[in-house]
């Protein structure tokens, strides 16, 4: 994957976020420097992913993988370091915005267009979207075909921690005061991610 200041920050900013936790778990700095490195190096050899809308996600499985490869910590212990990071990170709240703009039907028509975007596959880990618009049962739904978390962890050999990225999700849509419902998702050896996002 190409470098570039966002894939830097990105890694430096889920680092930063997860330095308390790590001095808490008694890990020493060597460990702690080792993981930033494994992180980088992942993206490094990573294959292409260019959506920008999902960086962050893809950037975050990458140090997900970098901290179960070097922290000595299993990933129970290494997902609630991260969760815990997620969920008092200010930056991140401020990214996700509030829970009427996220599920705002004036942003359909864009997401229809990245929807038709992803299906052209012009990035081989990228994510492939079916948008479903609002309806009785929900204000939002996303059906994903393809996942580039679980198409990064498998490159990795690692494909049983992508079932920990996708319990961030729920932590995601908390910190919205959004509800997110999904019956089956690729991780677990579903055909399809089913998200479908509701205002609490």
């Amino acid at each position: 994957m190409k470098k570039t200041f966002k894939t830097w920050f990105m890694g430096r900013f889920f680092h930063s976020s997860c330095k308390a936790a790590y001095a808490r778990c008694g890990l020493p700095k060597s460990t702690v420097s080792a993981i930033l490195a494994e992180n980088y190096a992942i993206a490094a050899r990573s294959k292409p992913m260019n959506d920008d809308r999902l960086i962050s996600s893809y950037m975050m499985g990458m140090y997900f993988i970098a901290m179960n490869k070097k922290s000595g910590l299993s990933p129970q212990e290494n997902y609630k370091i991260i969760e815990s990071a997620i969920r008092k990170s200010s930056l991140m709240k401020k990214k996700m915005g509030s829970a009427e703009d996220y599920l705002s039907e004036d942003k359909i028509p864009s997401r229809m267009e990245w929807a038709e975007e992803t299906r052209r596959r012009r990035g081989e880990n990228n994510w492939v979207v079916d948008v479903l618009p609002k309806c009785a049962e929900y204000d939002l739904g996303y059906d994903y075909h393809e996942c580039g978390i679980c198409k990064l962890c498998r490159d990795e050999g690692c494909f049983e921690l992508a079932k920990y990225l996708c319990k961030l999700d729920y932590v995601i849509a908390d910190m919205m005061n959004v509800k997110l419902a999904r019956t089956t998702t690729l991780a677990d050896g579903g055909d399809k991610c089913d998200f479908r996002y509701s205002l609490k």
